[in-house]
């Protein structure tokens, strides 16, 4: 038995995530790596001021994670993301929710975009250990984003839906192919699903239901448990009238539901 391990001892403590913060503004730069080195399980390894000097950071250093702007001068957040995915995971975090930039970041390989202002520190440092591990997030005005070019049928865009590696392609359950059977007529309006007596929150989550998220892509985007999320479905479930994802959907988009309903899980 002498000088033999013990195996039941305790297991080392897994490796902190190595993060790289991108962003051109100093403070903003300062004040992420002060929040996520307070952590025991991140470390931030390097900083860099635009597209170029991340790239040059991620080869050097090897991140698990790169935190990554947007608006950079030189070389932007958008330009430098084709270089960077295939070296890490990359969460951009920025000020810039336009429509169309958010899902250009999707579409060259993001694992997740949050736009200041829609987190808490604690929400953000999720974020990023979810990154870390192949889990996808966005921020509310990221998902409306996701949704309108879901709802829009994009035929030239192969990156609607998160794919297992964390990024977003249109192969998994969210593709516009998938959802071309789905899409609303132009006569359904708001005012039509005003009539089921949903919240902001169960309409927020019955969009991302329509979209093919399943309970834990709809956790993550919502910055809620699992549990919390089935918990909106069982009241969206009853609101609605229905039993199913399927039949849910078909009513939130105006449709009316097939013969042979089948019972679906939460």
């Amino acid at each position: 038995m002498t000088g033999e391990p013990n195996p039941f001892g305790e297991a080392p403590p897994p490796d902190p995530l190595r993060v790289v913060v991108a962003d051109d503004n100093p403070v903003v730069r300062a004040g992420l790596t002060a929040l996520l080195d307070g952590r025991e399980d991140l470390t931030v390894v390097a900083e860099a001021a635009d597209g170029k000097e991340a790239y040059e950071a991620a080869r050097a250093h090897r991140p698990d994670v790169v935190l990554l702007d947007v608006r950079m001068p030189g070389v932007d957040g958008i330009a430098a993301l084709p270089h960077l995915v295939p070296l890490t995971a990359v969460l951009m975090l920025t000020y810039s929710g336009e429509k169309e930039i958010v899902q250009e970041a999707l579409r060259r390989g993001a694992n997740g975009y949050l736009v200041h202002g829609e987190f808490t520190a604690d929400q953000l440092v999720t974020a990023v250990r979810d990154t870390g591990r192949g889990r996808p997030h966005v921020t509310p005005t990221a998902a409306g984003a996701l949704l309108a070019q879901l709802r829009e049928g994009d035929p030239g865009s192969k990156t609607s839906g998160p794919a297992r590696d964390g990024r977003w392609r249109g192969d998994g359950p969210t593709s516009t192919e998938n959802l071309s059977q789905l899409q609303p007529d132009v006569a359904q309006s708001v005012s039509d699903r005003s009539a089921y007596g949903l919240s902001g929150r169960e309409a927020e989550i019955m969009d991302l239901i329509v979209s093919g998220m399943n309970n834990q892509q709809i956790a993550a985007t919502c910055f809620i448990s699992e549990k919390t999320v089935k918990n909106h479905i069982n009241r969206i479930f009853a609101k609605l009238h229905s039993t199913s994802r399927s039949e849910a959907t078909a009513k939130w988009l105006g449709k009316a539901p097939g013969s042979g309903r089948e019972r679906g899980d939460l």
